[in-house]
């Protein structure tokens, strides 16, 4: 009891004199736009207190719909009438978007994105979002520099009293959940493909719902559709709004002349790289194999592909590509990379001392594509030997999650089996996997996490999806240690109700939040007082 006892006050003393404003947020899907789930400013959790003795369930907020969207954090926020806060931003798909006092869970604003007479819609006969669909992707964040305030961007699908489908992009404030701003999501992009008319295919709000987390990128909120199921018609839309006005700035359509091609990404986000440039995995569509001169589909079909967009001049285009040679059998089979998330990497320098800028990610056929972000190899009908490097058959199962990255390794969780690491050496990845953990992961595999002071106390967060739900810790390093798991407190302590299919930990200052199929669980050190920055009061706490 002298240790932990010890161990507590070293925990208070840095958390009551460091200042709310410095500390680290996560305010857009998995911590950045690279796409890498990596908090690498958590000084509280470390490799030796993260365990059932010290470590466990600290609140339970019960929300009014599931939580499919990843939860925010955004430290040090002026909260109008209520104080400084941090705050824990969460959406569901009953259409609301709460602020949470992330240390105790209070509700301190919620807005209802929803027009006055109409209802969230309903899941349009297709199981994936159920029972209904209302905010699904993660939203994204925008501080106003100076002022201790911002924004929070969300796209929310409703159904009005004559049966009409809508989408809409909100912006609303951080500080009072005021609508500041909303759009009603529309387009069209030239074109001959499904629901085309007059050379055009069109935006339908009812035949979509945007599953990838928002990019906030540059001034500009980017989104991307999925369709429900597979049911047609539906092509590849990627939008981008005015983060200031909302105003549409640009469309792109990346199956125009054809069909399908939805971006699913298990709900993450478009990622992007230092220069701009945005990447994505395409899921099964019409892919042109025929090419043109500089080697892009000559109708502009890219149907199960890794993709680079560029925002050149305010309008998305297509830079970039790559599909493996049987591109075509494996949309036909439903076998696509549309079910991964892609990740930007951080430069490396490969045996011959050239700085390499890659980019990772997997489908459903069980390979990982690594491709180099200045020419990404294209297609050709025979073979893939264009791509950066291709491990093929490296994640039994499939992946239908999102990786994550630190320190040189790279993290999935392939539907059925473990969460494996690889390691990178000299810009080449290994063939086999450093580690990986004891437990496999059900459908859909698992989304990691990673939370790190710098370099050190590196801890790898996945969510089982089970019923109950098991919350798992890991040893960066060696996935073979298991850290903590919400299993193994005595009497159910840490349990918190049934997965919830695409759960992605969030971590910041000292707490690991996980949204649930009825709201969202927190997780942090045992025993602290009330009075703390970061709160620790197991309680329940419902939010109307």
């Amino acid at each position: 009891m002298a240790l932990r006892s010890y161990l507590l006050w070293l925990y208070l003393l840095a958390a009551t004199h460091r200042p709310m404003v410095a500390q680290p947020n996560v305010l857009t899907y998995h911590n950045d736009v690279a796409r890498t789930g990596q908090n690498l400013a958590e000084i509280t959790l470390t490799t030796g207190n993260v365990n059932s003795a010290t470590f466990g369930k600290v609140f339970q907020v019960t929300l009014d719909g599931v939580v499919d969207a990843q939860p925010l954090y955004v430290a040090g926020i002026s909260v109008s009438g209520q104080g400084t806060h941090n705050l824990l931003i969460a959406a569901t798909e009953n259409d609301s978007l709460y602020a949470l006092d992330a240390h105790a869970g209070a509700q301190l604003w919620k807005v209802a994105l929803l027009p006055a007479g109409e209802t969230p819609s309903d899941d349009r006969g297709c199981s994936q979002v159920t029972p209904q669909i209302g905010i699904t992707s993660t939203p994204a964040v925008a501080l106003e520099a100076g002022t201790g305030g911002g924004a929070v961007f969300a796209v929310a699908m409703s159904k009005d009293s004559s049966g009409n489908y809508h989408q809409r992009l909100y912006k609303v404030s951080l500080a009072t959940g005021t609508i500041l701003a909303v759009v009603a999501v529309t387009g069209k992009y030239p074109g001959t493909g499904d629901a085309s008319s007059g050379g055009y295919v069109s935006f339908a709000a009812s035949q979509y719902k945007e599953r990838s987390g928002l990019l906030l990128l540059g001034g500009v909120v980017y989104l991307a559709w999925a369709s429900h199921c597979d049911d047609q018609p539906y092509t590849g839309w990627i939008m981008g709004y005015n983060a200031a006005t909302l105003a549409q700035t640009t469309v792109i359509d990346v199956t125009p002349n054809g069909g399908e091609g939805a971006i699913w990404g298990a709900g993450a986000g478009l990622a992007a790289d230092p220069r701009g440039y945005i990447y994505f995995l395409d899921a099964n569509g019409t892919f042109d194999t025929t090419l043109n001169a500089q080697g892009f589909p000559n109708q502009g079909d890219y149907g199960n592909a890794f993709i680079k967009l560029s925002a050149a001049g305010g309008q998305l285009t297509v830079a970039d590509y790559f599909t493996m040679y049987n591109t075509t059998s494996e949309s036909d089979a439903d076998e696509d990379l549309g079910s991964g998330g892609a990740l930007v990497l951080p430069d490396m320098t490969d045996a011959a001392g050239q700085v390499r800028h890659l980019a990772i990610g997997a489908g459903k056929d069980g390979n990982i594509y690594l491709v180099n972000r200045d020419s990404m190899g294209k297609f050709n009908s025979q073979t893939d030997s264009a791509i950066y490097q291709e491990l093929d058959g490296a994640l039994p199962g499939g992946i239908w999650s999102m990786p994550a990255y630190f320190r040189g390794q790279v993290y999935f969780g392939a539907v059925g089996g473990p969460i494996r690491g690889f390691q990178f050496s000299k810009a080449v990845l290994s063939s086999t996997p450093a580690s990986a953990t004891s437990i496999t992961f059900p459908y859909p595999g698992a989304t990691p996490s990673i939370s790190a002071n710098g370099s050190t106390n590196g801890i790898l967060w996945a969510v089982e999806n089970n019923s109950p739900a098991v919350l798992h810790a890991y040893l960066a390093g060696n996935l073979a240690q298991e850290l903590y798991n919400t299993s193994q407190a005595a009497n159910g302590r840490d349990q918190f109700g049934a997965g919830n299919k695409f759960m992605v930990p969030t971590i910041a200052n000292g707490r690991v939040y996980v949204g649930t199929p009825n709201g969202v669980a927190a997780f942090g050190l045992l025993g602290l007082p009330a009075a703390s920055p970061v709160g620790n009061q197991a309680s329940t706490v419902a939010a109307p």
